[in-house]
């Protein structure tokens, strides 16, 4: 006898449905797939070029101990970074906390008291809100050392205002900051065609201005890095794309030699700057993840263009839009309302292989205004480059996801999803659903 119930067929259609929408779009994708897949060519030139002109061998995987110094392992990942990155010199140190904590390094090693600090990609990503001064009191920011501070809005396209720009290097700046990805906006990523225009127009009226872009997201997305295009400083995170999903803590800063220079000098100490600090035996790891990383970003960038191919198919808007230029790992969809949101952050944790019992809940976290959400079960804390979803729970409710170690993973949590959100009557099965 049959025993299946009219509750099972429904699950069982919901099911099926959810893969074969997904399967259908996954398979328009596959010219495009097959690109990002043949890209990882470039980037794992760039690596292996690096690795053999330093002569990278195992006794380098060892570190020294108490101030480090003459560690003949960071100094050649330092220099394989700086090859790699386009850079006169890189410093990689799993000091830096965050990609956060090594931008803001950066600044207080450069900026003075009395100089300007002009944002050009409107106000800056959350976290460095506090660091700037424009949130926040009594914390030691920019603001309250004496350094100027001003923004300049994006265009309505939400593109970088040239005109502005060039009306604002009348005056006399000291730095020029640049964040390449969107961050909790609604706006495209920048990419390196649009960093090396910001340059040039900057170095023409300015010679001696710097341009530190926050290269967060963006390393290993296209074929040249900001460094290559007249960047003169850069920063990020090493648990998102340099780590290569492996790495467990740290960041880097490259560029102008006597700018990352200084940076180290507020990681450390005057005196000090890049020649002290241990690696506490994980140069391997770091090593490690660099190799594997233009893999794991073609595979996020495989995963980002499935997410939003999936959600667009079904009438949601998404960033950025399908056969769009994309110069980070990141992808935005609008859900217009925070239980979707609330929703699929569920799903994406349910399909983490870390803490996939934990319920994702908003919650205030350091650094950032709103509460945030967070979908992120990941190996090692925070690695978003690993697969991850969070969003400031406020309108219009944006959704923003990165990483992915392999589309394969990100096929399975989207079915979970798009599952979760019929279930919770937020999305409606197609009539023709099988």
């Amino acid at each position: 006898m049959d025993r299946t119930t009219s509750h099972e067929l429904d699950e069982k259609r919901i099911e099926t449905w959810a893969e074969k929408h997904i399967a259908t779009v996954s398979k328009s994708l596959k010219t495009l797939s097959n690109k990002r897949t043949e890209a990882v060519m470039i980037g794992m030139s760039k690596v292996l070029d690096a690795f053999s002109k330093e002569q990278v061998g195992t006794h380098h995987f060892s570190s020294m101990t108490g101030y480090g110094h003459g560690d003949q392992g960071r100094e050649v990942i330092d220099k394989v970074f700086a090859k790699v990155l386009g850079a006169e010199k890189a410093a990689v140190r799993l000091q830096f906390v965050s990609g956060t904590h090594a931008i803001a390094a950066a600044l207080f090693g450069v900026l003075r008291p009395g100089e300007t600090l002009l944002s050009i990609t409107g106000k800056p990503y959350e976290t460095l809100e506090e660091v700037i001064g424009i949130r926040g009191a009594k914390q030691g920011s920019l603001i309250e050392f004496g350094i100027s501070y001003e923004e300049l809005d994006l265009n309505p396209e939400g593109k970088v205002d040239f005109s502005a720009l060039q009306k604002a290097l009348a005056l006399p700046l000291k730095m020029v900051f640049i964040q390449r990805s969107s961050g909790y906006t609604w706006r495209p990523s920048l990419s390196i065609q649009d960093i090396k225009e910001i340059c040039d127009l900057v170095h023409k009226y300015q010679p001696k201005c710097i341009c530190f872009v926050d290269n967060c997201y963006g390393e290993f997305v296209e074929e040249k890095e900001p460094t290559e295009v007249g960047a003169d400083l850069i920063a990020g995170s090493l648990i998102k794309n340099l780590g290569g999903t492996i790495v467990p803590t740290g960041g880097y800063v490259a560029g102008k030699a006597e700018l990352v220079e200084s940076a180290c000098c507020r990681l450390t100490s005057p005196g000090i700057g890049s020649k002290g600090g241990t690696s506490f035996d994980l140069n391997r790891l770091i090593f490690q993840g660099l190799f594997l990383a233009p893999q794991m970003i073609s595979e996020a960038l495989i995963g980002a263009d499935l997410i939003a191919g999936v959600f667009h198919e079904l009438g949601f808007s998404v960033k950025p839009g399908l056969g769009e230029n994309r110069s980070d790992i990141i992808q935005s969809i609008q859900f217009g309302n925070a239980e979707s949101v609330k929703v699929v952050c569920k799903a994406f944790q349910a399909c983490s292989p870390i803490d996939s019992y934990l319920d994702p809940i908003p919650a205030t976290m350091p650094g950032y205004e709103s509460k945030l959400i967070m979908a992120g079960g990941t190996f090692i804390d925070g690695s978003t480059s690993e697969f991850s979803a969070d969003a400031p729970l406020k309108p219009p409710y944006n959704l923003y996801i990165q990483g992915g170690t392999h589309h394969t993973h990100i096929k399975l949590v989207l079915k979970k999803a798009l599952i979760s959100l019929i279930k919770a009557d937020l999305l409606k099965l197609p009539n023709n659903a099988l």
